[in-house]
């Protein structure tokens, strides 16, 4: 049974597999471990690599998921797939210093830590070659995350700490899996002080791969932090997806004009470009925003505007119908025009959450967690 286990979501991380293995072969001495790779089904094989791997070593094994994005899920998930009472986090792109494990684990057992985080912010730390924009980024999400996170902590942005089953056992329930700072996450789901150590860590430069690093990182951060601030009261996503539809209705409002006033289209006619014209910039922003880990891309796109619009029809049809029910039933107009888009608000986004940005399971083992051939 092992003792530790090095926890590591992947995508598009072949070329980094084997000497990411070779590296914690050579510093884990004196405990039994095991390496569990979470990947979000690359493209360019990793997981069949690691399968492979796993036939001839049995400490490696391999969670691959399918029609699931997400850093901060993968980790849960794999943290979750291991029985061990240790649980290392660290990314598979080598820029995480492996040599630090037996230090963290050593720290974490003998002072009866929670966690041990790698700091890049203490003394012989260093965020190693970040460009001027990304260091700011990081200053300015250190910041922001202290809202949430009521822990003394100089790198809650950090993606490599050791932790103890315990300590994942009391926060587990809470962590809302968003993004991709999930230490974020495990801090602020805490409901008491915590043990914790930090010892020194340089961020190294990636050797091969490409970095992840995108808008929707910054989206998906936001996003956390809502989640950890207001989650309890009210869905993010349900939250963010509400905000979109009112730029919408500025869009629908600003095309309506525009045809209106600006042609020879009758108001009808306006009115329905106007609808079409904002059904599509909501569509466009919530596939970016709201649900940035369920993107969809090439022909899944037009598939899903298609079933996002019909579904917002339908949605209009209930607005409409519900406001002039409770109108012709007494309410004032304000307030049945108030009842009905929060209903159909309540329908868009639970149909489309089911029907446009589904979790696909195209597979009946969508997690394979053995480190056998299936």
């Amino acid at each position: 049974m092992p003792e530790l286990a090095v926890i590591v979501p992947t995508l598009n991380e072949r070329s980094n597999v084997e000497p990411l293995l070779a590296r914690l072969e050579n510093v884990i001495s004196g405990v039994q471990w095991e390496v569990v790779f979470v990947d979000d089904d690359s493209g360019d094989g990793t997981a069949a690599l690691i399968r492979q791997l796993g036939l001839s070593d049995p400490r490696v094994r391999i969670v691959q998921r399918i029609g699931r994005r997400g850093l901060s899920s993968a980790v849960i998930e794999g943290m979750l797939a291991t029985s061990a009472p240790y649980l290392a986090v660290m990314d598979g792109d080598l820029q995480h210093d492996e040599r630090l494990l037996p230090v963290m684990l050593g720290k974490l057992r003998n002072e009866n830590l929670d966690i041990v985080i790698a700091s890049r912010h203490i003394e012989g730390g260093s965020i190693g070659e970040f460009s001027r924009p990304r260091a700011l980024l990081s200053s300015l999400g250190k910041k922001l995350s202290r809202f949430v996170c009521h822990h003394d902590v100089t790198d809650p942005m950090s993606g490599y700490f050791l932790l103890s089953r315990s300590f994942l056992d009391e926060v587990v329930h809470g962590l809302s899996g968003l993004g991709f700072k999930i230490l974020i996450d495990i801090l602020a789901s805490s409901r008491r002080p915590l043990r914790i150590a930090e010892v020194a860590y340089a961020f190294r430069t990636r050797l091969s791969g490409e970095s992840k690093m995108d808008t929707a990182v910054g989206v998906a951060y936001i996003l956390l932090l809502a989640d950890k601030l207001a989650g309890d009261v009210l869905p993010v996503r349900f939250a963010i997806f509400v905000l979109v539809g009112f730029v919408g209705l500025v869009v629908h409002l600003a095309i309506l004009g525009l045809l209106h006033f600006g042609t020879s289209l009758t108001f009808l006619e306006a009115q329905a470009f106007a609808t079409l014209g904002a059904m599509v910039c909501n569509f466009f922003l919530n596939n970016l925003i709201t649900y940035h880990d369920r993107r969809l891309r090439g022909w899944a796109m037009a598939k899903g505007l298609a079933s996002f619009c019909a579904a917002c029809g339908v949605g209009a049809v209930i607005n409409f119908g519900l406001a002039q029910l409770l109108v012709s039933s007494g309410l004032a107009w304000y307030a049945a025009g108030l009842a009905g888009m929060v209903v159909s608000s309540v329908w868009n986004f639970g149909v489309t959450a089911i029907f446009t940005w589904r979790h696909e399971r195209r597979m009946a083992g969508q997690v394979c967690s053995d480190n056998s051939t299936p």
